[in-house]
C-alpha cells in the first residue's frame, strides 16, 4: 500500500507541472492582455491611457516578458517562496484574495454534499428494495424533475418563495449590516438564515443523480448469490440490506471524491453568481474574465492538486469499504 502511495504521489509531481504549463497557456490565449481588457474598460467609460503609461504598466506587471519567462516567475515563486503572485485585477497578493473566500467556500460546499449523500442513499436503497412501487415512482419523477432544473433557476425560485412568503432577502450569505462586521453569535445565526438556500439548490441536482446510480447499484446486487445467502443463514433483512449490497452501492459515492474534494474549493460559479455568494466561483469568473493570469493560474492549479489528492484518496477508500478492489 505504502509503495503504491508512494507511486502515485510520484506521478502526481509530472502531472501537476503539466498541468500548470497548459493553464498558463491556455490563459493567454485570447488576444491581448489584462491590460488590453482594462483599456478598453475605461475606453468604454470616456478615459483614455496614453501609451507610455500602458508600456510603464506592461513592465511593471512583466507582460513585456517572453511567456516562458511569465510563466517561470509564477511557478517558481510558488514552489520556493509560496508566493503565488499579485492580482493584476486587484492589485493585492493573490493568495490573500483566495483564503479569504476558501472557509465559507469549503462551509457550502461540504454541507451539500452532506445533505445530497443524506439524501440520495436512503431514497435510493429504499427505491430498490421497493421497486415499482408508489414511492418508487414517486421517487423517480422527482429525481427526474430535480436533475432537469437547472441550479441557477432553483436559486431564483427559493430566493422568491423566502421573500413573498417568509419576508427574508436570502441572497448572499449575510445581511447588509453582518457583511462587513467581525464575527458574534448574532453574525452565525445570520450565516444559519441565509445558508439554506445555496445548500438546497446545491445539493438537490447531486442528489437527484446520485438515487438514480445508487437504486441501479442495488438492483444489480440484492439478488447476487451473497445475498441470498445472508438471508438463508437467518440475518435479518435490514442487516441483510445495509451491510452487503449497499457497501457496493456506495461505491460511486468514494469514486467521486476526486471530484468532489475541488469542487469545496470552487463552489459552483452560476449559482453563486445568482445568490450573491462571496465565495471563490465568481472570483475565478472574474479573474478569467478580465485575463487576471495569476489568479486564476492560481486557482486552477489549487484545483488540479486537490483534484488529484481527491482522486488517491477515493482510490484507497474503495480498496477499504470493497474487497473485490485490490492494488495492482
Amino acid at each position: 500500500m505504502l509503495s503504491y502511495i508512494f507511486q502515485r504521489v510520484l506521478w502526481a509531481i509530472p502531472t501537476l507541472i503539466l498541468i500548470s504549463i497548459l493553464t498558463f497557456i491556455i490563459i493567454q490565449l485570447p488576444p491581448g492582455d489584462y491590460l488590453t481588457a482594462y483599456v478598453a474598460q475605461l475606453s468604454e467609460t470616456g478615459e483614455t491611457v496614453d501609451e507610455a503609461t500602458i508600456e510603464i504598466l506592461r513592465e511593471r506587471f512583466g507582460l513585456n516578458k517572453p511567456l516562458y519567462e511569465q510563466y517561470w516567475t509564477w511557478i517558481s515563486d510558488i514552489i520556493f517562496r509560496g508566493d503565488f503572485g499579485q492580482s493584476l485585477d486587484w492589485n493585492v497578493p493573490v493568495a490573500d484574495l483566495i483564503w479569504q473566500r476558501v472557509g465559507l467556500t469549503i462551509l457550502i460546499s461540504f454541507l451539500s454534499m452532506i445533505f445530497t449523500w443524506l439524501i440520495a442513499i436512503p431514497i435510493g436503497v429504499y427505491s430498490a428494495t421497493h421497486q415499482y412501487t408508489v414511492f418508487d415512482y414517486i421517487f423517480t419523477v422527482l429525481g427526474f424533475v430535480g436533475r432537469g432544473i437547472p441550479n441557477f433557476l432553483l436559486a431564483l425560485v427559493l430566493m422568491w418563495l423566502a421573500f413573498a412568503y417568509l419576508g427574508i432577502n436570502v441572497g448572499g450569505l449575510f445581511s447588509p449590516e453582518y457583511t462587513n462586521a467581525p464575527w458574534s453569535f448574532r453574525k452565525f445565526l445570520d450565516l444559519l438564515a441565509h445558508l439554506w438556500v445555496p445548500v438546497i439548490v446545491l445539493g438537490t441536482g447531486g442528489a437527484a443523480g446520485l438515487i438514480r446510480i445508487v437504486r441501479a447499484n442495488m438492483l444489480d446486487e440484492i439478488y447476487k448469490p451473497y445475498v441470498e445467502t445472508a438471508r438463508a443463514q437467518g440475518t435479518a433483512e435490514r442487516r441483510v440490506i445495509w451491510k452487503y449490497p449497499v457497501r457496493v452501492a456506495l461505491n460511486p459515492f468514494i469514486s467521486t471524491v476526486g471530484w468532489a474534494l475541488p469542487s469545496l474549493i470552487s463552489g459552483s460559479i452560476i449559482t453563486a453568481v445568482v445568490l450573491n455568494l462571496p465565495t471563490t466561483g465568481p472570483l475565478l469568473l472574474r479573474a478569467l474574465l478580465n485575463q487576471d493570469m495569476f489568479l486564476a493560474g492560481s486557482f486552477i492549479l489549487i484545483l488540479s492538486v486537490f483534484t488529484l489528492v481527491g482522486t488517491l484518496i477515493s482510490d484507497l477508500l474503495l480498496v477499504w469499504v470493497d474487497p473485490r478492489i485490490r492494488f495492482s
